[in-house]
């Protein structure tokens, strides 16, 4: 085992395609970080989620667990964030009928079980990776002092010992061990879509992100791994490559 790192942030989405939350520690469940778009928004005529792709400002809305995690049978109480910083709990109408009339959309709100969430709310695999090295990479290439990880929408963020940009694409079929518990194997690439041109704090769009992740990096950023052994990690734990 080949030690080359550590968590530096750790990403959680209560709500799929609202900002998210860093949390210090969490569970890792078969499905991905605890909680992780565990309460979703669908469109009542087209039966689909709705995501920043059909409604950008989505990502103006914060969405946050109150208190700490929940036995198995429950989550903890959702606070929602709006555009205009006033606090709702997830059950209020009034920041729904707001979204619906926004979105020019009928919507549907559902949570899933806490021991359950199905692939296609977590996305296409359990977690998404990114590394410190590779979004400094995509930094530069897009012409940035920085760019905020939330804009790739990752559960975790590794700072590595090799600062070398995209050796994450190197591990796939290879596993990860974080901390003392929890092992992940590394899956594929993460193939980017036009949320990536949204920025996470404002909601403005910057086609040009995409542009050079498609014409740099043809259109991958991000590794997705599956859950191999459940358990607790927390930011700082180390990360060792098998």
């Amino acid at each position: 085992m080949e030690r080359i790192g550590h968590v530096g942030k750790i990403m959680r989405y209560p709500v799929k395609s609202f900002s998210g939350e860093a949390v210090q520690s969490t569970r890792v469940m078969d499905y991905g970080i605890y909680g992780d778009r565990s309460h979703v928004i669908t469109e009542k005529i087209r039966h689909r989620y709705l995501t920043i792709t059909h409604f950008q400002g989505m990502v103006k809305y914060k969405a946050a667990f109150t208190g700490g995690e929940c036995p198995d049978d429950h989550y903890p109480p959702v606070k929602i964030i709006g555009p205009d910083n006033r606090s709702y709990d997830w059950e209020d109408e009034e920041w729904r009928e707001e979204l619906s009339k926004q979105s020019k959309k009928p919507l549907s709100f559902k949570k899933y079980d806490p021991l359950h969430v199905p692939i296609g709310a977590i996305e296409e695999e359990n977690l998404l990776i990114v590394t410190d090295a590779s979004l400094k990479k995509i930094s530069e290439l897009t012409g940035r002092d920085a760019i905020n990880e939330q804009r790739f929408r990752p559960n975790l963020q590794l700072e590595l010992l090799n600062q070398m940009p995209f050796i994450e694409e190197e591990w796939f079929s290879k596993r990860l061990q974080i901390g003392k518990e929890v092992e992940i194997e590394i899956k594929r690439h993460c193939e980017r879509c036009m949320i990536i041109t949204v920025d996470p704090e404002t909601g403005e769009r910057d086609a040009n992100v995409h542009k050079q992740v498609i014409t740099q990096r043809n259109n991958h950023f991000g590794v997705y791994a599956s859950i191999v052994k459940t358990g607790t990690i927390s930011a700082g734990d180390e990360v060792w490559l098998e």
